[in-house]
């Protein structure tokens, strides 16, 4: 700690003499940048699943923002990942390895997946209404056979 001594005027115009103590607070070289800027960390493959992984389960039990705080990550980040993970761009590269974002042509191959995905789902769904609505045909047409014939009615 360190101090330095200063001659200022107070109220009554006569001068005093004042010592200030270098605490090492706001004035001090060991600051939040002190070793210069921090290197931008980058995260693997492994590490983005992870992340990705553990997110998902937060926002599932509705603490997705507290992950994302304890880890020190921001939202842009998680949605970039899940571009790229949904680009395919993951699934042949090593854990190791960094990965960029997708070109256009990738982002549209992505899209179009996605796309295929939902056109199959609804083509499942379709399908089996169809076959529950066949089968419901079926069933009537059996109990419809299996019925008496009804009496004529008599009007009165």
């Amino acid at each position: 700690m360190t101090s330095s001594t200063r001659t200022v005027p107070d109220a009554s115009g006569s001068t005093s003499s004042i010592v200030a103590a270098d605490d090492g607070g706001m004035g001090s070289s060991e600051g939040p940048r002190a070793g210069g800027p921090r290197r931008r960390r980058a995260f693997t493959v492994a590490e983005k699943r992870e992340h990705l992984q553990a997110y998902e389960q937060a926002c599932e039990e509705r603490d997705g923002g507290a992950y994302l705080r304890r880890e020190g990550l921001h939202s842009s980040q998680v949605v970039e990942w899940r571009k790229l993970r949904d680009a395919g761009l993951w699934d042949g590269a090593n854990p190791g390895k960094k990965v960029g974002r997708p070109t256009a042509e990738q982002a549209e191959l992505a899209r179009l997946r996605r796309q295929v995905q939902v056109m199959q789902q609804r083509l499942d769904t379709t399908e089996t209404a169809l076959t529950i609505m066949g089968k419901a045909h079926a069933l009537l047409e059996q109990i419809s056979e299996s019925a008496p014939a009804e009496p004529p009615s008599t009007k009165r």
